[in-house]
């Protein structure tokens, strides 16, 4: 009997995000407590690291592991196995449409999470704050609240940045 395998398994999306922590372990139970993840699986290897987790909020399925400096080089140096704690850094933030923006906000910033953007409700339409975790990525949190076109965001962009706070801002 043979069946056929779906290109995108059940349960994920195109796009899944993968997270690399120092403490993958301990990053699982506060994404559990602060961003009400649910944990599909995880390996560990020998040496207790979590070498691969699969966890999901809401609909979505992102996977994330432990730091593996020793791989690095496999790659050609070109991926490295880091945290963005272990970089001094970060490049970008995962964002996530929910109910109740305010709700989660909250949530993550009592179970250890520090606000990067307080909530507020933004130009592009939604309600949005953002959070760091301790483990170092950013996590924004969206509520759509009202309908606006591209070419108003467009505009209020244009007009932000246009202010003299955001010129100096700029050339720091």
């Amino acid at each position: 009997m043979t069946s056929e395998v779906k290109p995108i398994p059940d349960g994920f999306h195109t796009l899944t995000p993968s997270l690399i922590v120092n403490d993958a372990a301990k990053a699982i139970e506060f994404y559990k407590a602060a961003l009400q993840a649910v944990e599909l699986g995880r390996a560990n290897t020998p040496d207790a690291r979590i070498m691969h987790a699969e966890l999901k909020i809401g609909d979505s399925i992102f996977f994330l592991n432990d730091e593996f400096p020793e791989f690095a080089s496999q790659c050609g140096g070109q991926y490295t196995s880091a945290s963005p704690v272990t970089l001094g850094g970060r490049t970008g933030s995962i964002n996530l449409y929910v109910e109740s923006a305010d709700d989660w906000f909250n949530r993550a910033v009592s179970a250890g999470a520090t606000v990067v953007m307080p909530l507020m409700d933004a130009f592009w339409g939604d309600r949005y704050g953002m959070v760091s975790d301790p483990f170092g990525h950013v996590w924004g949190f969206a509520t759509h609240i009202k309908d606006v076109t591209h070419e108003d965001v467009a505009q209020a962009t244009a007009e932000i940045f246009t202010q003299p706070e955001a010129k100096s801002a700029g050339s720091e």
